[in-house]
């Protein structure tokens, strides 16, 4: 199948090859009359304009890229689709990247970001690595931090408080009763695995609790379900279980509740869990998991919107440091209470 070309448009509708792209690009600039002619040739021809020739000329094109740690995760599929909405809103198309939390992929799509030139880059950082934002802002990039906390001030950057969100989960479980407690999480090296962690003991050490005595780490490679079930199984095997486990996401969570279950321990009557991020998932799973509540979509578009005012208006942009407050959604798998 053959494609038309502009100066076929042109010929076909009686006018110049400056109209047709005016038609295509700044349609108020031309006459009503003129401008019908011109769609009518366009869809007649079964023209299609080429995009990344247009984005050579003008030097950027209308996309954005988006990298993410993990896109099998369901809260980074609230975020990505927060952006796109925002994205799709303002004419722009979103290049979605998977990063697997590994430096080396996240500088691969970024090189490939910039050849594409896209108006920006949300990302969310792998561990461990160092955002080159000197030389992407250089070849006119904006650059906004997705799920990370603002310690720049030069920078745009959208996250949730998670030393509250492990607070909320802690303070609620020993307000049930408990005074037996395992943290499992990936490692603590994931900024946010380590804040939520924070907020836990914070919380138990204001309820007058000793943690050496009375928490645990259960720290796995991985932020998903075959990796809560891992940690399940490690804390059968030390013979003596919690009363309570907070899991640094909900994956984590009920990767552990169905090991658990599996097991013959009853959850919530001898482990009460609390999950993190509050995705879809958690309120169907064979016990409805309590869990903090991240407001995903509104990461997702917030960003978007940032970086968007930031590539549009780069003199006049003022860098914010948007952070979001979590909320405890109690549901089955802490309503029993416990005891240690």
């Amino acid at each position: 199948m053959t494609t038309s070309s502009i100066k076929e448009v042109a010929h076909r509708a009686g006018v110049s090859v400056g109209t047709v792209s005016n038609v295509l690009n700044h349609p108020e600039r031309v006459a009503e009359s003129t401008r019908n002619r011109v769609l009518e040739a366009v869809e007649l021809l079964g023209f299609v304009r080429n995009d990344s020739a247009r984005s050579l000329r003008s030097g950027v094109a209308n996309t954005v890229g988006l990298i993410v740690l993990d896109v099998a995760n369901p809260f980074f599929t609230d975020v990505a689709r927060g952006v796109e909405d925002v994205c799709n809103e303002s004419g722009s198309v979103v290049i979605l990247c998977n990063s697997d939390d590994s430096g080396t992929k996240q500088e691969r799509y970024l090189r490939v970001l910039q050849e594409q030139r896209v108006r920006g880059v949300l990302v969310t950082p792998a561990r461990d690595t160092e955002l080159p934002v000197a030389e992407l802002r250089a070849r006119g990039l904006a650059v906004v931090l997705l799920d990370r906390g603002g310690e720049r001030a030069d920078l745009c950057s959208v996250a949730v408080d998670d030393v509250l969100g492990g607070r909320l989960a802690a303070e609620h479980l020993v307000a049930a009763g408990h005074r037996a407690f395992a943290y499992v999480s990936g490692p603590l090296s994931i900024r946010q695995c380590e804040d939520r962690r924070r907020g836990m003991r914070a919380a138990l050490r204001d309820a007058g609790l000793r943690l050496g005595t009375s928490t645990r780490d259960v720290t796995v490679p991985a932020m998903n379900a075959r990796s809560g079930a891992e940690a399940a199984r490690r804390l059968l095997d030390a013979g003596t279980l919690p009363s309570a486990i907070f899991c640094a996401n909900d994956l984590l969570a009920m990767g552990l509740m169905r090991e658990l279950l599996r097991a013959g321990v009853r959850v919530p009557r001898d482990v009460a869990v609390v999950g993190y991020d509050d995705i879809e998932f958690a309120a169907a799973s064979a016990v409805p998991l309590t869990s903090v509540r991240q407001p995903t979509y509104r990461l997702g578009r917030t960003a978007a919107e940032l970086l968007l005012e930031e590539s549009e208006h780069p003199d006049t942009h003022t860098h914010r440091q948007v952070v979001f407050r979590p909320e405890l959604v109690i549901r089955e798998s802490t309503a029993d209470g416990g005891g240690a």
